[in-house]
């Protein structure tokens, strides 16, 4: 019981994994639009030119005279990049972190039920006769 409990937990993490990957990018859109970020779409050859050239899918700080800003490139999800503020970023960080106990409070709970359905108990399915 316990090698199976073993195979449905690392199961059940390779198909989060695998989830994060396809719903991450949407995830992460919404976040940062949820969180005040300004959504700038690479629409001409200049734009484009410059998105390149940033780190994808990590944030740059960049110091301006009306204020330091952050970017989040995603040129090759949307074509676009994430603008905003130190007060964006840190409603991000905060959101994401939210996210991320949820996230492991779900999985938590899935796994508590899995050994809650173990109805071996400690000696699993080779209990004695006289334990029935």
């Amino acid at each position: 019981m316990i090698r199976q409990g073993m195979i449905l937990a690392a199961l059940v993490a390779s198909v989060a994994v695998s989830g994060c990957q396809t719903m991450g990018a949407q995830q992460t859109e919404s976040q940062l639009s949820a969180s005040g970020f300004t959504r700038l779409q690479a629409d001409t050859p200049h734009k484009v030119a410059n998105i390149q050239t940033l780190p994808q899918n990590q944030f740059v700080f960049v110091q301006r005279k009306k204020g330091n800003v952050y970017i989040y490139a995603d040129y090759a999800g949307c074509g676009c990049a994430y603008v905003g503020n130190e007060a964006a970023y840190q409603s991000y960080q905060a959101l994401r972190a939210a996210n991320n106990i949820a996230e492991m409070q779900q999985t938590t709970a899935m796994l508590n039920a899995d050994a809650a359905a173990d109805w071996g108990g400690a000696w699993g399915p080779y209990a004695p006769y006289y334990w029935y």
